[in-house]
Parts: C-alpha cells; sequence; structure tokens
C-alpha cells in the first residue's frame, strides 16, 4: 500500500521576509550559523496554526544549514500534562521533522532563572509585590492614562531577597506575593509597567514534582531560554509584538551567554475553523466532539485521524507563505492541498456507501469471473489489481432513478450504463417491497463489453461503481464536513451556536471493494466518485470504519481560476 513521503526538503526559490533577515544577517556577519526553536506550551495538543509555526522553524533551519530545538515552555503546572508532551513529540515527527538531541524544557532552566531573579533584586530592578491580580491590573492604567506604583516597589533590596526567598520555600499562599520588574509605569507599553516576573503556584510539575512552590512567567522565561540555548532567531506570532520591548530588556539587565532577537509573523486564520485552544479545551471537555483526535478537529492528531497526509500540511504551509500581515485563510485552500496530494499518491477502490442490490438475469448462475483495476491512473507504478464479479452486485441508491429528467446520466427503467471495469448493463426491472420501496433492480448485460468497451463502438453516458455482492464487506463509513457552519465561527455571538449539526454523518452497511480489508490505520485510499477516505482505528474483526478525508469537487480550484480571469 502507498506511503505518505517524510521527505522535507525545501523548494528552491523560497522567499519571504523571515528569510531575508535571516539572509542578510548571514550575509553581513552578524551569526555565523542558524538556530531556532518551536516552544510550545504543553496544555493541550497541537492544531494547524503550530504546523505553520512548526515547518517554518524547521524549515527555514534546515534551508540555511542550522538546527531547531524543540523546547516545552511547561511554567504554568496548572494547565500542563504529560499527555501533551507526548502528543507534542508524536505530531511533530508526524509532520516530517526531528529536532535530535535538541529536546529541552523551560523546567530545566528554572534554577538559572531563579538566579537570574535574584540578580534583577540585587540590581534594584525588582520588588516582591503584596498587590492582588485585580489590584495590579488596576494599578496598571490604560492605554490612555499611566499606570501608578505600588506601594510595595520601594521595598529595599534586603527584603525583596528575603521575601522571594520565602515565596520559594512556600511560606505564601498562591496569589498573596509576586515578583515584579521594575520598569517605567507610565511606559505607552503596558507590558512594561512593571510586569510579573514570577508568581506563587502550588501545584504539582509533571516533571519537576514539588520541587518548586513558584514560577516564571512566559514573559520572563522566554528570552532567557532563548539565550540559554544560543538561539539566533526567535520567531513568534504577532501577538507578541508588544512583548518584544520586554524581551529585550530581560535580555539588557542579565548576564545572559547569547543575545537573541525575536521575529513576529502572522498567525493562521482559517475560514470554518476556531483555533482558539481555550475553544478547543471547551470543546473536548464539555462533549461537543469525541476528543483531540476528533476527525472533525483541526488539531495534527484530529487531521491524522481524518487522514490528511502530512505532506499535505507541510505544502499548504508554505503556500499560505509568511507575513506580517493577519488574513484569514480559506479553508478551500487546505483541502486543495490535500486533494492534490492523495490524487497523486492515493490507490483507488470501489465502495457502495448506500447499497442498492442489482441481478444480471442473464449472467450465468454461480459463475464468477476477476476483472482487472487500475490501482491510481496518476501513478502507472502502481500496478493493478484483481476484483471479483458476479450476477449479483451492488450500486449506490442514488445512481438509480425510476423516471430520471433528461440529463441524468446514470442507471434508469430501459438506460445502459458501463459498469466501471466491467460490462454494460441495461434496467429491466424493479423490485419493490409493500411500501413502495424500491429494494431491487434486474439488469441484463452485453458480454461482448467485458472491459466497459462495446467492440461495436457504441457509446453510454454513463459509468457507474459497484461491489460484488458475494465478495462485498460491511463497513461503517463516517462522513465528515466542516464542524462549524459560520465562516468566522462566533462572529455573531457565541460560537457554539455555529456548530454543524451535520458535521459527521455515519454511513452504516456500507459495502467495500474486499481489497480494503488489507488497508491499515490511517493509510489513504480514493473511493472512486466518492472522495478520499482513510481506514479508521475504530475498525473491528467484522466491521471496517472507514473516515471521509474530503470529496473529490476541488472549490479552490474554481475560486483560483475566477481569481485569475
Amino acid at each position: 500500500m502507498p506511503n505518505d513521503p517524510t521527505d522535507t526538503a525545501p523548494e528552491e526559490g523560497v522567499r519571504d521576509f523571515i528569510r531575508d533577515i535571516i539572509r542578510t544577517d548571514l550575509d553581513e556577519g552578524r551569526t555565523d550559523g542558524v538556530v531556532t526553536r518551536f516552544p510550545p506550551e504543553p496544555n493541550g495538543y497541537l492544531h494547524i496554526g503550530h504546523a505553520k509555526s512548526i515547518c517554518l522553524n524547521f524549515g527555514v533551519a534546515a534551508e540555511f544549514g542550522g538546527r531547531c530545538h524543540l523546547r516545552f515552555d511547561d511554567t504554568n503546572p496548572v494547565k500542563e500534562e504529560m499527555e501533551y508532551i507526548d502528543s507534542i513529540q508524536e505530531d511533530v515527527r508526524w509532520l516530517g521533522f526531528d529536532w535530535g538531541e535538541h529536546l529541552y524544557f523551560a523546567s530545566d532552566y528554572f534554577e538559572q532563572l531563579y538566579d537570574w531573579a535574584v540578580h534583577l533584586i540585587n540590581e534594584g530592578k525588582a520588588y516582591v509585590d503584596d498587590l492582588s491580580a485585580d489590584e495590579i491590573r488596576e494599578y496598571r492604567g490604560t492605554l490612555t492614562k499611566p499606570g501608578t506604583p505600588s506601594p510595595y516597589r520601594d521595598r529595599s533590596v534586603e527584603e525583596n531577597l528575603d521575601l522571594f526567598n520565602r515565596m520559594r520555600a512556600g511560606e505564601f499562599s498562591d496569589g498573596e506575593k509576586v515578583l515584579r520588574a521594575k520598569i517605567d509605569m507610565a511606559s505607552g507599553n503596558i507590558n512594561l509597567r512593571d510586569p510579573v516576573l514570577y508568581r506563587i503556584l502550588k501545584a504539582h510539575h509533571p516533571r519537576t514534582g514539588d520541587a518548586w512552590r513558584i514560577y516564571p512567567t512566559y514573559d520572563f522565561t522566554h528570552g532567557q531560554s532563548d539565550a540559554i540555548e544560543s538561539i539566533t532567531h526567535s520567531i513568534c506570532t504577532l501577538e507578541f509584538e508588544d512583548h518584544r520591548p520586554l524581551y529585550d530588556w530581560c535580555i539588557e539587565n542579565l548576564p545572559v551567554p547569547s543575545r537573541p532577537h525575536q521575529y513576529e509573523f502572522a498567525r493562521l486564520n482559517l475560514t470554518f475553523t476556531v483555533l482558539s485552544k481555550r475553544k478547543l479545551i471547551q470543546l473536548v471537555t464539555d462533549g461537543h466532539v469525541s476528543g483531540w483526535d476528533d476527525p472533525r478537529m483541526p488539531t495534527i492528531s484530529g487531521m491524522r485521524r481524518r487522514g490528511v497526509p502530512a505532506a499535505a500540511l507541510r505544502d499548504f504551509a508554505q503556500k499560505i507563505g509568511v507575513t506580517k500581515s493577519n488574513a484569514t485563510v480559506e479553508v478551500a485552500m487546505l483541502e486543495s492541498c490535500i486533494r492534490d496530494h492523495l490524487n497523486s499518491h492515493a490507490h483507488r477502490r470501489m465502495a457502495v456507501l448506500d447499497p442498492l442490490k442489482v441481478v444480471i438475469e442473464n449472467y450465468p448462475e454461480g459463475q464468477e469471473e476477476t476483472l482487472t483495476a487500475v490501482n491510481n491512473p496518476e501513478d502507472e507504478r502502481a500496478g493493478t489489481r484483481e476484483v471479483p464479479f458476479g450476477r449479483e452486485f451492488f450500486i449506490e441508491r442514488a445512481d438509480f432513478m425510476e423516471d430520471p429528467p433528461k440529463k441524468f446520466f446514470r442507471l434508469g427503467p430501459g438506460r445502459e450504463v458501463r459498469l466501471r471495469y466491467a460490462y454494460f448493463v441495461t434496467c429491466t426491472g424493479v423490485v419493490k417491497d409493500e411500501a413502495g420501496n424500491i429494494t431491487e433492480l434486474r439488469c441484463t448485460y452485453d458480454p461482448e463489453t467485458r472491459g466497459g468497451n462495446a467492440p461495436d463502438g457504441r457509446k453510454v453516458k454513463g459509468t457507474i461503481h459497484w461491489v460484488s455482492a458475494a465478495h462485498g464487506i460491511a463497513a461503517d463509513v463516517r462522513i465528515y464536513d466542516h464542524l462549524f457552519n459560520n465562516e468566522t465561527p462566533g462572529a455573531d455571538g457565541d460560537y457554539l451556536n455555529d456548530m454543524n449539526p451535520d458535521s459527521l454523518v455515519v454511513q452504516e452497511g456500507a459495502i467495500l471493494e474486499p481489497s480494503l480489508a488489507d488497508f491499515g490505520v490511517g493509510e489513504a485510499v480514493q473511493f472512486e466518485r466518492q472522495g478520499y477516505f482513510c481506514a479508521d482505528p475504530d475498525r473491528t474483526p467484522d466491521k471496517l470504519v472507514f473516515n471521509r478525508t474530503v470529496g473529490l469537487r476541488d472549490s479552490w480550484a474554481k475560486i483560483q481560476a475566477k481569481m485569475q480571469k
């Protein structure tokens, strides 16, 4: 069966402002190598927005002969779990990237960060504050009003050292005291109005256990961790742009071993999708989805379970590019990348999702034959397979109409169609139950049309797929659609009100070509005329389960065509 290639080599000539900065830094000697990092917080599963950042950080490092570190920002034990740490590593590897020996945790630096906090206190640049979180927020002021200094701002160095040491010893309760940087309460950048560097959290840490009772904030941890690891280009999303002056202040006022610089790029926004970690957590914890790997979720694990190839995500990340301007990308563009990759790599098989039985009355009873089918018309190397055929088989119920309109080119009374890889058949009769529902079709076939071609040259306009009744295997097929109906979920109120009630439709009792039993979990396949699917781990020995990855219709191609006119 086909496998997803993991070749992550970048295409020649990729240009964006981040790469231009790196080229200039190398050309002008500001750095003699490139070291980047991907620093996720282990408080949830990664989503497609993180995939963009992963591809950028690991991608530029590879392009310029450098390295990329994987570093967990594990500074908030209240929300962090080993489950998330394990899933993040799995996702990064699945995307095709490897950090080698460069796996780090912010918690590795807790002792050093504490020493640097003490250094700031000794320099008169940090103090212990007794104000509550609400009071700190009030004293900080607004965008148009300067902040008010804390009444504890002028504590002596000796008192601050004593209090900070007692904070570490666990002498105070959560929220009772914090350590703040002493910068500028009148600064136009609110992030410089004496930001909090340490807070008391008496929580069990996944890696350090109960060794610490105080934890550094992200703003204090980020830059110093970069400096310890000699990161040359610290690449963040735009929401951290206003935090860069604080990043630089910490670097300038501490005896760090290197001086990295932070650069910001626009985060990914995707139509019909929420990427807020808070909202994704709510979807999981409130039971709106089956879990983090629900195929409707924009998480990397969810997309992997849905059958999205890693190569398609890398291609998507490259196509949307890296800019400084926030914009929303059409989900159709992502689907187009997925479809393009699967079209080239996925084997074809026949599957009938809503079966209607057909009996060929002039086909010899008890006779069976084997027909040859193409595995992938886009790839000759994929070869062919054998498909069993007999007197009885199933077609899609939608491929028959008792009173078809003029442009319906499928099966109808007296109409002839081509069975894919098989014969021309003509409908001669309809069998119904007592309620008038069609339960079976009767047909005749032309034995001279084996393989789907007529010796006399006659043409038929319709070709339909089928599955042998004697050899078909049972399956449940899950048809996934967008989780939300609104292009911008929540734009008109609560985002949960925009959830699509038809985001998952299960086709029970589908009949599949027997060779599909050999497909491994996650392996991609095109159900002819239906879309791209993959085998789900929920399958049992008696019943397979397949997830639809994406349909065959390429709406993004139509959008592109309109744009080019």
